[in-house]
């Protein structure tokens, strides 16, 4: 079943149309595999991935660092216990999974879906591939229930459960508004 063209994906994120052809099958069985299905579904979780990845240009967080990224170093609620581990951890995937726990997390949580998952916490840098990048962020998606909040339309929730705040929100709003059109 096809949930989306490369046309809509490109709408819906704000990316290229390079961008959209390569990342069109990664997002999609992504989306298939964690019910995000319905194009109310669609469309937040595409306009929070287009915000969250740059409109899929980056699967890492830009490193500075941040006072907010220098703060990651040492922080026992994400499981960053050695020395590097903040930068090690760093945000990493179409959601940006961000901490040791939440690496070790993403792979206990795909392995019940798949028997192939790598090692994140070994090898964090394999959340950059284009699969893993999408299977995390749908996973996550899954893992804190935001499609409940899509179907009850409630966009600013899903982006304080992904972001914390609501960095971004205009332009997530924007994304929203672009992909509830494209999926129309």
């Amino acid at each position: 079943m096809t949930l989306l063209t490369s046309q809509q994906l490109q709408a819906a994120t704000g990316c290229t149309p390079e961008r959209a052809t390569r990342w069109l099958p990664h997002i999609e069985r992504a989306c298939q595999l964690y019910g995000i299905t319905s194009p109310k579904r669609l469309a937040a979780f595409l306009a929070q991935i287009g915000h969250e990845s740059g409109r899929l240009r980056y699967v890492r967080e830009i490193w500075g660092p941040t006072r907010a990224q220098a703060g990651y170093e040492g922080r026992a609620d994400l499981g960053n216990r050695l020395p590097g581990d903040g930068k090690r951890f760093a945000g990493r995937g179409l959601i940006q999974i961000t901490g040791r726990f939440n690496y070790r997390a993403v792979r206990a949580g795909l392995k019940l879906v798949r028997k192939d998952v790598p090692d994140f916490e070994h090898s964090p840098e394999l959340l950059e591939q284009p699969e893993w990048a999408a299977l995390s962020a749908a996973w996550y998606w899954y893992s804190r229930s935001l499609s409940a909040l899509a179907d009850a339309g409630d966009f600013e929730r899903i982006t304080r459960k992904i972001n914390g705040g609501l960095n971004g929100q205009a332009e997530r709003v924007a994304l929203y508004g672009a992909a509830m059109e494209a999926l129309a």
